[in-house]
């Protein structure tokens, strides 16, 4: 099938957003205080990966493919390490933004890759290009709320 590498890629993005919205579930549970600030911010990203995923899984149909569902393998280790970490006192706010933030350098990465693999046709290009703004404005935001703990 000719949209093949292009439906692997966006499959990946599906991936790795899913990845986003269990991390920030789990984040959300992991976290003692309830920071109203923090919660709200969780809750947003995570409607910004289910999106995503929507937006993803219309334009792999409309190529006649197969859109994926489930989360990576990568990121189940990290959500159970998450809860080891939770469970011997990681738990505070500072400890679970560092968590989302390294969840958030693999969705950089994710999105990284799929730009500069030259498999994504003119019509993918504009709707990869702004998920990824919004993931590095996510990621600028946890990582600014990190520095302030």
């Amino acid at each position: 099938m000719q949209n093949e590498p292009q439906i692997e890629i966006l499959n990946d993005l599906i991936l790795i957003n899913n990845d986003r919205i269990e991390g920030y579930k789990k984040a959300a549970e992991n976290l003692k205080d309830n920071n109203s600030e923090l919660l709200s911010l969780f809750g947003s990203l995570e409607r910004e990966s289910r999106h995503n995923v929507e937006e993803l899984t219309q334009h792999i149909i409309g190529m006649g493919g197969e859109p994926t569902t489930g989360t990576t393998t990568g990121g189940k280790i990290y959500r159970a390490w998450m809860d080891v970490k939770a469970t011997f006192g990681g738990d505070d706010a500072k400890g679970v933004l560092e968590s989302c933030e390294s969840g958030e350098d693999a969705a950089k990465r994710a999105y990284d890759s799929a730009m500069k693999s030259g498999e994504l046709t003119d019509v993918c290009v504009p709707l990869v290009s702004r998920q990824q703004e919004a993931q590095l404005r996510g990621h600028d935001k946890i990582r600014a709320m990190r520095d302030r703990m």
